[in-house]
């Protein structure tokens, strides 16, 4: 089964962070992804852009409307996802809490709903 794992986290979680810091957090999470791969899990993973650059897009009543930013005012935003392969949710869980992003935010674990495709 699928699994999405949502990173959440502060706008400004890597404001403390030295150049060196913040690509050694990178380097960690990129490793995993290939120890993921390497064991079967790894689907896809990617970082978003700062939610500045994000739009929301709602249609009511057959009118578009378009706001910047994310749909609610949180303060933890998404920062980007990992997409799984898990034999459980157990095991997804187990999987997230050794993602190098877990010590920085949270991250959110999400079965995927097995829609048939046309």
């Amino acid at each position: 089964m699928r699994y999405l794992c949502l990173v959440y986290m502060t706008p400004n979680a890597f404001d403390g962070y030295s150049a060196e810091q913040s690509q050694e957090l990178i380097d960690r999470a990129m490793d995993y992804d290939v120890e993921l791969r390497g064991r079967g899990h790894f689907v896809t993973a990617d970082a978003l852009e700062p939610v500045t650059a994000a739009r929301t897009v709602r249609v009511r009543g057959g009118k578009a409307s378009i706001t910047d930013g994310p749909f609610a005012e949180t303060r933890e935003v998404l920062g980007g996802f990992i997409l799984i392969e898990a034999a459980s949710m157990d095991e997804a869980v187990a999987i997230a809490v050794k993602a190098p992003m877990a010590g920085v935010g949270a991250i959110e674990v999400r079965p995927i709903l097995d829609l048939p495709h046309s």
